[in-house]
């Protein structure tokens, strides 16, 4: 039996390998590189060769440590592959954040399918993969004819290990415009594109993909038989174990670079593409409706560096003085999408506890402003760095009337990516203790929400 899964976990932010028991889901070892965009040309692209010397690396230690029995997948989205007939990159990677895409929206919006057939809202720069491979066909002519097979991010690493290509439901159903999550089956925007031909298998996450490759044996030391998954897009990843494990109705909330709230068994609500709202889609290939705000992004922005763990006087001084950060710290996604960011009240200074503890109220009420735009009914589970963040989690309790629930592990997608290996059947690691909160916390916390949203009301009036 399987006793150790080495997971691929390439975030936008972070590169990491983590290395999971399949036994308990616990993180054995992990280990990050800085996912640092290359500038081009012909285009700003992801450090995939540094990523793969890292990785291989690090399968190479953990095995002579621990041992690794099999490896798993997951990246960020809005991600595409695009490989010649030798399996090597056609082009560079393009890196989603860059603008160029949009210089072509007009032409592209000619051939983009509805959003009622794909859940996939319009997005800036190269968000949606159909709007990259339209405009990277244009700028560069006889890339299509260089393209022998289009794979997702998932995919492509896998291909690296085992020379097998695939895309993969998750991955093909995060605001790609390439899939139709209703008919689980392709848009009409590939055939619109010419790519019909050239995309690769769709595969569930589950699926074997293969085993490595003689030489990555070699180089890392594992077996020549070590079984390679599909693979998976990091937010279903994360929201996997609590698929498999949970009751519905619950919903989950992904935290990272992006947050992102996915609603199973929820209520039905009809989706705003303009507020963020989109399907995704799950490693069992059923449609989630999801929405997402660069959160961890508009932290960092918003905190301007470090500063110490907020203090219960903090917290009291600015609940008491209604001092708010209000939307959107980053502009071009989330709810609140298109507003300009202020502050209400004296601005607490950069390093302070204050500034962290409104930073971290102003997280969990867009949060709940997503999760109420997608139905969400029942409890809520946060994973990632936001689970270590109680004010955060006590003003989202608080703001959705919901019990919240903290996921245990530090990596969430790397346990749900090690899920996807056969015989890993841990539940997940979620600390369900009752959140302890004095009447007088959960009154202050209202009246903050309150006022916070009828300003937040008032600006989008």
């Amino acid at each position: 039996m399987t006793s150790h899964v080495a997971v691929i976990d390439i975030g936008k932010t972070n590169a990491k390998l983590v290395l999971v028991d399949r036994d308990t889901l616990t993180e054995v070892a992990v280990i990050t590189r800085p996912n640092t965009v290359l500038p081009g040309p012909p285009w700003p692209h992801f450090d995939v060769e540094g990523h793969w010397a890292f990785l291989l690396d690090g399968l190479r230690d953990f095995h002579e440590t621990h041992g690794v029995d099999a490896i798993s997948i997951t990246t960020h989205g809005a991600c595409a592959a695009l490989l010649d007939r030798d399996g090597n990159l056609a082009a560079p990677i393009l890196d989603y954040e860059f603008a160029g895409p949009d210089d072509l929206a007009d032409n592209y919006d000619a051939i983009r399918p509805p959003f009622s057939v794909t859940g996939s809202p319009k997005l800036a720069g190269g968000l949606n993969i159909g709007a990259q491979l339209h405009w990277q066909f244009h700028v560069d002519p006889d890339l299509k004819r260089r393209t022998q097979q289009i794979v997702t991010y998932p995919q492509f690493w896998g291909a690296r290990l085992t020379g097998a290509t695939a895309t993969d439901v998750t991955s093909l159903g995060c605001h790609t415009d390439l899939w139709s999550p209703g008919a689980g089956s392709f848009s009409s925007l590939v055939e619109a594109l010419g790519i019909t031909e050239k995309m690769a298998p769709v595969r569930r996450p589950s699926d074997p993909l293969g085993t490595i490759l003689s030489q990555i044996a070699e180089e890392t030391g594992l077996p020549p038989e070590t079984p390679v998954y599909c693979g998976i897009h990091d937010s279903n990843a994360s929201l996997l174990p609590y698929v498999l494990a949970e009751t519905p109705p619950f919903s989950v909330v992904s935290t990272g670079t992006w947050v992102i709230a996915m609603s199973i068994g929820g209520t039905k609500a009809t989706l705003n593409p303009d507020l963020d709202t989109l399907i995704n889609v799950t490693a069992r290939g059923h449609p989630a409706p999801s929405a997402r705000f660069m959160g961890g992004r508009e932290h960092d922005v918003a905190t301007g560096g470090a500063y110490p763990n907020p203090s219960p006087q903090d917290l009291a001084h600015v609940l008491s003085n209604e001092i708010m950060l209000l939307p959107a710290v980053v502009p071009d996604t989330g709810p609140f999408k298109g507003q300009t960011s202020r502050w209400s009240g004296d601005e607490p200074k950069i390093g302070t506890g204050e500034r962290g503890a409104v930073v971290a109220l102003y997280l969990a009420l867009v949060t709940a402003e997503c999760l109420s735009n997608i139905g969400h009914t029942g409890s809520i589970i946060v994973e990632g760095p936001f689970a270590a963040n109680q004010i955060y989690l006590e003003m989202l309790s608080v703001a959705t009337d919901a019990e919240v629930y903290r996921s245990l592990g530090s990596t969430g997608t790397s346990a749900g990516a090690a899920l996807l290996v056969r015989g890993c059947s841990a539940p997940p690691p979620v600390d369900k203790s009752p959140m302890q909160m004095s009447d007088a916390t959960i009154a202050a916390l209202k009246t903050y929400a309150g006022h916070w949203r009828r300003i937040v009301g008032g600006q989008r009036a």
